[in-house]
């Protein structure tokens, strides 16, 4: 049986997946919530292959006419993380403000694992529950039906 989530009147839900984060709030109870998007962020990402030409470095080896290849910087997830540290000074700037006072996370699991390591105690004290799925592309309906309904 699917753990079920209880969101607060005003209480909080980021939905992201480190290119597009929703910002929801529930503006009924926790027997009938009614999410509603106050806030969409989007940056563009493109592929690595897109943002990186150079070849891979090289660097000298210690022996007589030899060189290692130096690993490529992945630029798109790198892209993601910083994504993600905007997502959480975000939210800090609100949390600090007392504009929510329950969270509660969705993203993939690498990204939700991004946002953590970003979250301020201050956010991450309002987490109510954390969701490891990719729900940017569903529907504010189906998005509240999947977090928060138990008569899915």
């Amino acid at each position: 049986m699917k753990e079920e989530i209880s969101l607060k009147n005003e209480g909080w839900v980021v939905v992201a997946d480190g290119e597009k984060a929703l910002f929801l709030v529930n503006d009924g109870d926790e027997l009938h919530p009614n999410l509603r998007v106050f806030r969409d962020l989007e940056q563009d990402n493109p592929p690595d292959r897109d943002q990186g030409t150079d070849k891979p470095g090289r660097s000298p080896n210690t022996g007589p006419s030899h060189s290692s290849a130096v690993q490529e910087t992945d630029w798109h997830r790198l892209e993601k993380e910083r994504f993600a540290k905007g997502i959480a000074e975000r939210l800090y700037k609100q949390a600090h403000k007392g504009k929510f006072s329950s969270l509660v996370l969705t993203a993939p699991p690498q990204v939700l694992g991004d946002l953590r390591k970003e979250l301020h105690s201050e956010v991450s004290d309002r987490i109510v529950a954390e969701v490891a799925k990719d729900l940017t592309h569903h529907t504010v309906d189906r998005i509240e039906k999947l977090l928060l309904r138990s008569d899915d």
